[in-house]
Order: structure tokens, then C-alpha cells, then sequence
């Protein structure tokens, strides 16, 4: 273990060019850490970060507030904290319309400040999924988060996010998606059948008074291996009763592979015995029995495929009636999709609308992924020939509200047609900070940090003298232990409650027998 493991501890520091905290010159030190330091936070987090395959990176840069332009004279004005306090208050007034009450009427065209800072602030949620998860495929640990549940948040620089961790995420091996899963090369695996896909998290009472309610959040991660699962979505649709999801109406299908990563499981295996499914319904009916009587809200986020299991998670939940409180309502169903694909078909659409769940698809023009799968026969077509070939196996429309953007409005941007950088989340995130509405100048409003588009693609102008793929481990994970270079261990990776099966019987996916 490493508390048994004598370590030599270096100082670290991290030298951006720019960053949204302060107007730095270039080259300038940004953040630094002694390990040997008296300050025992700092002491702590540097120990966590050792343990867990991470270098002290300043992932607290996501910070939007009091943010001063750094990177051009003519760069605009961006909020002040008198602002976002104001923007605050309303949102707790107004939350249901920036979540789609009104389906975002009047709110896209121009892009109204508070609901930029929601989009912005629920893809972080979701960029952290990209952000903890260990892709090294040498490590032990391949295909976890390197976050602990209890400290997620924290170890990303978010905890003034006001969230908690309740529950992570796993989903088995899909033989219709084999490029979804990153595949360990470690003899000694954590898990043969299992990959981290994402969290459930819990707003804490402070940030619930803020917000005007108790905030569940639900964040998928999307695939690891670039754009190659593109290739996997060759299958027809399926009816999603095929999977004994509840559904009314047999016409209502989704993509098979989504359903199938969705559904799967693998009893063998202490991760994945429950499906991703099972887990996302024993958490919504813990939370929403513990939070009863407060007024509450469901967001679901995802990116890329991330989205596509948003999708299906939300008419699940909806469908379930997990959404229903003990006083006749309901609580409000969101999701907030980015460069998600198609899921299913019109009937799909039709009845996530009629179980009033709200989506609001966030897409750049230039991105491949939200143009699959469907590519012929989707809801561009005329209405009359939609009607004609809607029952097709490969007939499939987008559902939901649509935000188009355009990395050739960014000045930042290169003029790339390169489909990783053009489906990047962070880039996409950059777009929604100068979306200002159809036609308008870009113009940064709540000044994220453009650096973050480089973390892991090469999409910036040169000029800002930014590294593509600037976010690494620190020597690859590996640290130096008695002589040796050595991944260092962990001392658990955060399972299943003991009380999931509980919450399955309580809404029927298992019998007492079970």
C-alpha cells in the first residue's frame, strides 16, 4: 500500500501561458506545490495525487468568475461577480425555463447568460468524466476513475461546484460496440468485463437553496477510443422492450448497440453484476426517497456517446415514474446532450415528449457524430416521407431542442476539418462561453480559459502558443519506490452500495426470491 511505500516527494509546478485566474504574461508559473510544505491541505492533495496516477494539475482553472480577458485587446468584457450573483437569483426564480419547461423558447436566439452558464456548467460535469478516467492501458487501473467517490469533485479543482458523488458508474463489454471499451494490458486486472462510464452526483443543501431545488445529476462519459465507435453503429433499431425496459408500445425503438451497453451485465464480475441500468434506477429511488418532500430536479448530461445513454437513461426514468414524489408531482427531467447521435425512432421522439422529459442538443456544425447514425433517412426529410419509411429498422430522428454552433465563428480556433477537434467537449464548451446568438460576433461571456481546448486535441491558433495535448499524467502515472519505477496502488475502487438490490425489489426489477 502506499502508506507503507517511502516516496520521495518533488515539487511540482505547472506553467500555462494563460489561465482564467489572473492576467499572466506568458510563461509565468501558474501553480505551484511543495511536497514538503507545512500546509497540510496541500500536503494531502499532493499524497492523493500520487496515489491516484494524477499530477498536480490546476484543474481549478475552470473557475468562471472574476475572469479578466488574457488573450486580445479587443476581447470582450466578461461577467463580473455583481452579474453572476444576479444570474443566480433568477435562476432560482426561473430554473424550469432554463431546464425546458418553455422548450427554451426566446432563450437561444440571443443566448440568455443564465442559461449559458447551466450548458457550461453541466458540460464541465460531463468533461469531468473525460477527466478522471485512467486511459493508460499499462495501468492496473485502466478503465476506472482515478478519483475516489468522496473526493471527486475536489481532486478536479470543481468543489465549488456544491455537488457530491453518490454514486459511480460501470458498464460490461458490448460485442455490438467493441470500440467502446479500452482494454487493459496489465496481467493483474481490477476487472476483465468493466469500464467506469460515469457518475450519479446530489446538490448539498447550500447549493440547493441556490439553485431553487435538490439537483440530481446524472453524467455519462462518452468513448475513449476517438471517433471509432462511429463505425460500430451499423445495427438496425430495436425495440426497447426487447430488453424488458417497460414500454407501452412496441414500435418504440433505439439503437441496439446503446441498448445493449445500457442493459448489460455480467454476473461474474463485481463491477458489472448489475447493468448500467439497474444502477442508475436503485440510485434515482434512493435519492428521490431520501429528498422526498423537497421540490427536486433530474439533470442528465452526456457527450458523444455519453449522450446517446443520457437519452435512453431519461426515458427510463421517466417511463418508471422513478420521477414521481410522495405529493402527486413530479420532479422536473432534463437532459443537456453535446455532439450526441441519434438514438431512436419517431416513436422514440414522440414518447419522451409525451413523458415531458426535456433535451436540449447542443451540436457543432462541422461534427460527424450528431449526423449518425441515420445519415439517409432521418428527420431532414420531408414529412410526408418520413411518414412513409418511419417503421424502417434504420429510420432515426434527433429528438429535442437544437443549439447549432460554429467553430468557424472562433477566433481562437483554427479553420480545422479535423473530426476529433470538431466533436472535442472542451472546444465545445469554448464555442457555448462566445455564442452570443445567429449572426453575432463571438464574444467570451463568462471567460473560460481557451487553453482548455488543447488538453487533449491540437485545435488552437499557434499564435496563443497553447501545446496540444497539454494534459498529462506526470511520468506516465508511475512514481519511484525503493530502486524502481512502479505504479503505485490503491487501496479500493469504489463498487456497487450493499443496498442496490434493495432498491431493485422496491421498484420491481427483482422478486423476493431474488
Amino acid at each position: 500500500m502506499l502508506s507503507s511505500m517511502a516516496i520521495p516527494l518533488l515539487s511540482s509546478t505547472i506553467v500555462f501561458p494563460f489561465s482564467t485566474k489572473s492576467q499572466l504574461p506568458l510563461n509565468q508559473t501558474l501553480f505551484s506545490i511543495n511536497a514538503s510544505s507545512s500546509n497540510s491541505h496541500c500536503s494531502w492533495k499532493w499524497r492523493t495525487q500520487l496515489l491516484l496516477h494524477q499530477p498536480s494539475l490546476p484543474i481549478s482553472t475552470r473557475s468562471r468568475k472574476n475572469v479578466l480577458p488574457a488573450l486580445s485587446d479587443d476581447d470582450s468584457e466578461v461577467s463580473t461577480q455583481s452579474s453572476e450573483t444576479e444570474n443566480e437569483t433568477e435562476l432560482a426564480k426561473k430554473w424550469r425555463e432554463i431546464h425546458g419547461s418553455g422548450d427554451w423558447a426566446d432563450l437561444l436566439d440571443p443566448m440568455n447568460p443564465i442559461l449559458r452558464s447551466e450548458l457550461i456548467r453541466y458540460g464541465e460535469m460531463a468533461q469531468a468524466c473525460y477527466d478522471s478516467f485512467v486511459y493508460d492501458p499499462y495501468s492496473k487501473y485502466c478503465g476506472t476513475s482515478r478519483y475516489p467517490l468522496e473526493s471527486f469533485f475536489q481532486s478536479l479543482g470543481m468543489e465549488n461546484e456544491g455537488y457530491q458523488v453518490t454514486r459511480f458508474l460501470y458498464a460490461t463489454g458490448n460485442i455490438q460496440m467493441p470500440n467502446v471499451f479500452i482494454k487493459p494490458r496489465f496481467p493483474e486486472l481490477w476487472s476483465k468485463h468493466a469500464n467506469w462510464i460515469g457518475y450519479v452526483a446530489v446538490s448539498d443543501d447550500e447549493t440547493s437553496k441556490r439553485l431553487g431545488r435538490r439537483d440530481i445529476v446524472v453524467a455519462w462519459r462518452g468513448t475513449v477510443t476517438k471517433l471509432e465507435w462511429v463505425e460500430d453503429l451499423t445495427d438496425y433499431l430495436t425495440p426497447i422492450s426487447a430488453k424488458n425496459i417497460r414500454c407501452h408500445d412496441p414500435r418504440v425503438m433505439v439503437e441496439s448497440g446503446f441498448l445493449d451497453l445500457y442493459t448489460d451485465k455480467e454476473d461474474g464480475c463485481e463491477f458489472c453484476k448489475f447493468s448500467a441500468r439497474e444502477q442508475i434506477l436503485a440510485e434515482m429511488k434512493r435519492l428521490l426517497e431520501k429528498f422526498d418532500g423537497e421540490e427536486m430536479s433530474i439533470t442528465i448530461t452526456g457527450h458523444s456517446l455519453g449522450s446517446a445513454l443520457a437519452m435512453i437513461s431519461a426515458y427510463d426514468i421517466a417511463e418508471m415514474g422513478l420521477n414521481k414524489t410522495s405529493d402527486g408531482g413530479n420532479a422536473h427531467v432534463s437532459v443537456f446532450s453535446f455532439a450526441g447521435p441519434r438514438v431512436g425512432n419517431v416513436q422514440f421522439r414522440e414518447r419522451l415528449n409525451n413523458l415531458g422529459v426535456k433535451v436540449l442538443r447542443v451540436v457543432n456544425i462541422h461534427d460527424v457524430v450528431p449526423k449518425s447514425p441515420g445519415f439517409f433517412f432521418n428527420e431532414n426529410l420531408p414529412s410526408w416521407v418520413l411518414k412513409m419509411i418511419e417503421r424502417l429498422p434504420f429510420t432515426y430522428v434527433h429528438v429535442g431542442v437544437l443549439l447549432q454552433l460554429d467553430h468557424l465563428d472562433s477566433p481562437y480556433l483554427r479553420r480545422s476539418t479535423s473530426p476529433g477537434c470538431s466533436h472535442n467537449l472542451e472546444a465545445y464548451l469554448h464555442l457555448l462561453d462566445g455564442y452570443q446568438g445567429k449572426g453575432m460576433k463571438f464574444e467570451r461571456a463568462v471567460g473560460r480559459d481557451p487553453a482548455l481546448v488543447n488538453k487533449s486535441c491540437d485545435f488552437l491558433e499557434d499564435k496563443y502558443v497553447v501545446p496540444p495535448m497539454w494534459r498529462q499524467d506526470q511520468n506516465k502515472g508511475m512514481i519511484y519506490v525503493d530502486g524502481r519505477w512502479v505504479f503505485a496502488d490503491r487501496s479500493d475502487i469504489d463498487g456497487h452500495p450493499k443496498d442496490t438490490h434493495h432498491h431493485l425489489k422496491k421498484i420491481g426489477l427483482f422478486s423476493n426470491k431474488d
